[in-house]
């Protein structure tokens, strides 16, 4: 089945090259941006908008947008059009490792070298970027966005649509509420409240002073 891939950005470049060493079919890129882009980028042919996913009722589809809660959006308005969860692609790198099986949730992407241990669990519409590794009982929830190097401790959680940034690692135990962001290189030793933005070393909530 051939693959449409949603939002024309970085992380869809990056995407690209997995799915076409799997050999998979693609279709094309839509993007609410599109008489402004190219008549293909990579090789791939920019459709339309993203209402026109409805012009593929065959299609698998991968939502490519590297912000959680924008993949969640884009997720929401493409149910309106009739995609269920059965027409999303997951990508899942040949070099990722998870020797326990630890499931996968549709519409995620893990790039290379990412790292799955034992017992964690990754949501729908996940993305993970290289070299991020995910110890046992971990639980990832949908939408959330792990950057390059990110790595989480045992038992980890991490929130709806929450987001890491690259080389960001969490101790053990914490939880990062629902829309939380970690600034890149923190170090997270508490846990993060929801919508909260966090950074440093130890990661500390932005704009408070200890």
């Amino acid at each position: 089945m051939a693959v449409l891939l949603v939002g024309a950005s970085g992380l869809f470049r990056e995407v690209v090259p997995v799915l076409r060493e799997a050999n998979r079919e693609l279709l094309g890129v839509l993007d609410d941006r599109h008489a402004a882009l190219p008549r293909t980028i990579d090789g791939v042919p920019v459709l339309g908008g993203i209402d026109d996913v409805a012009l593929s009722p065959d299609a698998e589809v991968l939502v490519c947008v590297g912000s959680g809660l924008a993949r969640a959006a884009i997720v929401e308005r493409m149910s309106r059009a009739g995609v269920d969860s059965s027409r999303y692609a997951t990508v899942i790198d040949p070099s990722v490792r998870n020797p326990g099986g630890c499931p996968v949730g549709e519409g995620s992407i893990l790039l290379a070298n990412v790292s799955l241990t034992a017992d964690a669990v990754i949501g729908a519409h996940v993305v993970a970027m290289p070299q991020v590794t995910i110890t046992h009982d971990c639980l990832v929830e949908d939408f959330a966005t792990l950057a390059s190097g990110v790595s989480l401790g045992g038992g980890v959680r991490i929130g709806r649509g929450a987001t890491l940034g690259m080389n960001a690692s969490v101790h053990p135990g914490r939880v990062l509420g629902a829309g939380a962001s970690v600034g890149m290189g923190a170090v997270v030793l508490a846990d993060v409240p929801e919508g909260q933005t966090w950074a440093g070393v130890p990661a500390r909530q932005l704009g408070v002073t200890a």
